[in-house]
């Protein structure tokens, strides 16, 4: 279990350093910025939706912790070119397992790196931010914040 979990932190470490998905998306018919009061943590999520909502394409912006940072790295990699319903589920089952109400097991294999977040309350919504803005993006919201 300690190897899984070592295994877990360089991947967040790894997207912290080195984002993918990264900048300002040219071609985004939608945009929200979201920020975390409580750690100072801000975002804005650029994303391409097609006529279908699938999501064609999506690229974030900001500052932010590590965890902030790694998961939205992660969500962008997860939501391209998937239909809006099936990134409702995701987010859903992501916001589940980091908030403690179990589907874990619902999470893609690069998801459950940050099912342990569930423990340190404090960082859920520094996990959360990305989703929540880019939810908040996919329904035409220009802000949300984690308060």
């Amino acid at each position: 279990m300690d190897n899984l979990r070592e295994l877990y932190q360089e991947m967040i470490l790894e997207h912290a350093r080195k984002p993918r998905n990264f900048g300002v998306l040219p071609a985004a018919n939608h945009h929200a910025h979201g920020h975390n009061p409580l750690c100072g943590d801000e975002i804005t999520v650029h994303a391409q939706l097609d006529a279908a909502g699938n999501v064609a394409d999506v690229k974030f912006e900001g500052q932010g912790c590590a965890i902030s940072t790694a998961a939205a790295s992660l969500m962008t990699d997860m939501v391209k070119g998937k239909p809006a319903a099936e990134v409702e589920t995701l987010f859903q089952n992501f916001h589940n397992a980091v908030t403690g109400k179990g589907g874990e097991e619902k999470l893609p294999t690069k998801l459950k790196v940050f099912a342990g977040v569930k423990d340190y309350p404090m960082r859920v919504k520094c996990a959360t931010l990305a989703w929540h803005t880019l939810h908040a993006a996919m329904h035409n919201e220009a802000e949300v914040s984690t308060e």
